[in-house]
């Protein structure tokens, strides 16, 4: 008898995957493929709400464009983000989002997990990221996902059902359509600094390039 857990990790593994191989198709149309994209554009509300960090008043806003299964994502979270964070997003200088931007189920269930943490989405991304290759790369993904995500305190309970959430599965792909065909997304990690894109995970050294001429000007 098989149990209803592993029915549902079944069931969206196999819903994520045909979902995610029409997310990748060849052939979707990028309005901007480079340079600067239209801000008031970029801030509209989109399917999920963002999570900012940082001043609503900072002179720079930086949007990431990420996939948990990115590995330039994961080092620019480990290697970049604290200096950010520190030196920019916590001095008022940056406000900073993550949205999500999965090129994979595993990605787009760990995009799910995130946001069923409410206020600790971005506590969430930080494990995930930091312990990237324990469960993304693992040959049983979901379930080293399962067994990190509870050591947050999330109930499987609470686990399984958030894998079911046809509502948020749907938003999660609407945010990397968007993403896709109105700003020209097609690599992780991406970032729009004040509209302009930027793709590459940067160096500290790299975003201090990008950031200070903007704060002189």
């Amino acid at each position: 008898m098989i149990s209803q857990s592993l029915k549902t990790r079944r069931a969206f593994l196999e819903a994520a995957g045909l979902a995610a191989g029409a997310m990748l198709l060849p052939g979707a149309a990028l309005a901007q493929a480079a340079g600067a994209v239209s801000v008031a554009d970029l801030m509209a509300e989109g399917a999920l709400p963002d999570v900012w960090e940082g001043a609503a008043d900072a002179p720079i806003t930086i949007i990431e464009y990420a996939s948990m299964t990115c590995t330039h994502c994961a080092h620019f979270h480990e290697a970049t983000y604290p200096t950010l964070k520190s030196k920019y997003i916590d001095t008022g200088k940056v406000r900073f989002s993550l949205r999500e931007f999965p090129f994979d189920p595993v990605a787009v269930a760990g995009f799910m997990v995130a946001r069923c943490a409410g206020e600790k989405r971005e506590a969430m991304i930080g494990l995930l990221f930091s312990q990237q290759k324990n469960w993304a790369f693992s040959d049983k993904p979901l379930q080293g996902l399962t067994a990190l995500v509870k050591q947050t305190g999330m109930s499987q309970e609470k686990f399984d059902a958030c894998l079911q959430d046809k509502a948020l599965y749907t938003k999660i792909n609407e945010v990397f359509e968007k993403a896709s065909k109105q700003f020209g997304v097609d690599s992780t990690p991406t970032f729009f600094i004040n509209g302009r894109k930027v793709s590459g995970a940067l160096s500290p050294e790299e975003m201090d390039k990008q950031l200070e001429p903007l704060l002189k000007s």
